[in-house]
């Protein structure tokens, strides 16, 4: 099949320069449009970007002569995309209207932003967990008018590396969960040269993350209810979130409590045989094998493990029983592939194996 027109707002961005990476190669999507922020408009991606690239890999250079858009052009824009990804950098009210103004233009939206997590018939995904909330994008187009036109988001970066682990165990019950995030310095955009406080250093707060931490994972837990997204009542989550000095990958420290407590050879075989839709379709952003569970006593490690499945799996270690809840355990993913832009391109291909993003005429 020709490859889809994609449009990536907010691309000078880390998380818009991790999209053209990701991108470069893909067989389904292709970079056709990048839009950002009036300064940058008028500018090569090159220039635009400058010295800020923030990659491990070098510019694509199909990408490096676009001339970048002004992301408030909507209709130009639209015009000459199939869908868009959203990674614009805004206040949440301006996030709110740029997105519904693209999905409006008959357009869909992929976004990696916040602001519209709670919107109660936007759907927010992990693809391998609650692709069934996708049920919510007709109901979504009811209310904005639009045939073809609709927002999906992802969920925040640092829930990622706990909650696929707690929704493989949800026949157990789990009802009572204590995480701590150790976040990386990438999933507030920055790197040790532009933070250098970061170094030797760690920060007890990252300001929205603990409700995020808290609410989001019973989003994906809850069900669509008459058009809307119910969210679940359980499990009851509390949550500490700290800035460490790592460039990429957040870590949480989880303890939970059970409704009926599994053994840990039951634990272990349901994280070993989770899959989902995304494998069942084999596409081609999902990781073959989910969640990993490492044996040793000083695993899962950020350097050695966030790059599992190309940054798209989950690493689980130190599983044991504790002296007050049922068990504790450590998990890892990586926040800008799985939890930024490639948890956001396997959202789109998820939608486009639904049908839902189709070439327009």
């Amino acid at each position: 099949m020709s490859k889809l027109r994609v449009g990536i707002l907010g691309g000078t961005g880390m998380v818009g320069q991790r999209f053209v990476s990701l991108l470069e190669n893909h067989p389904w999507f292709e970079v056709a449009v990048i839009a950002a922020s009036p300064r940058s408009a008028g500018k090569t991606y090159e220039e635009a970007v400058g010295g800020r690239w923030k990659m491990p890999t070098p510019m694509p250079d199909a990408i490096k002569n676009i001339i970048v858009k002004n992301v408030n052009d909507v209709e130009e824009v639209c015009s000459q995309v199939d869908f868009v990804f959203s990674a614009v950098d805004m206040t949440k009210e301006e996030i709110k209207a740029i997105e519904e103004a693209y999905a409006k233009n008959e357009t869909p939206v992929v976004s990696n932003n916040s602001a519209h997590r709670w919107t109660p018939d936007v759907p927010m995904v992990v693809p391998e967990l609650n692709p069934e909330h996708l049920e919510l994008i007709p109901y979504q187009r009811e209310r904005l008018g639009t045939k073809k036109g609709f927002i999906v988001v992802k969920p925040n970066c640092s829930i990622q590396s706990y909650t696929p682990a707690l929704y493989a165990l949800r026949e157990y019950g789990p009802k009572l969960v204590v995480a701590t995030t150790y976040q990386a310095i990438s999933g507030a955009g920055k790197n040790f040269a532009e933070w250098p406080e970061m170094l030797d250093n760690v920060i007890p707060y990252i300001g929205g993350e603990e409700e995020k931490s808290e609410q989001e994972p019973l989003k994906i837990f809850g069900k669509v209810v008459d058009g809307k997204l119910e969210k679940a009542v359980s499990p009851v989550i509390t949550t500490q979130c700290i800035r460490v000095p790592v460039t990429d990958g957040h870590t949480a420290a989880i303890f939970v409590d059970f409704e009926k407590k599994p053994s840990k050879e039951e634990i272990l075989k349901a994280w070993k045989e989770f899959k989902g839709l995304p494998q069942e379709l084999n596409l081609p952003m999902a990781p073959k094998q989910f969640i990993q569970y490492l044996e040793e006593d000083n695993r899962p490690q950020t350097r050695i493990d966030r790059d599992y499945e190309g940054g798209m799996g989950i690493s689980i270690g130190r599983l044991r029983e504790d002296t007050v809840f049922d068990y504790k355990f450590v998990g890892l993913s990586h926040n800008t592939l799985r939890g930024a832009a490639g948890g956001a391109v396997l959202i789109a291909e998820l939608l486009t194996a639904k049908n839902y993003i189709t070439a327009k005429e």
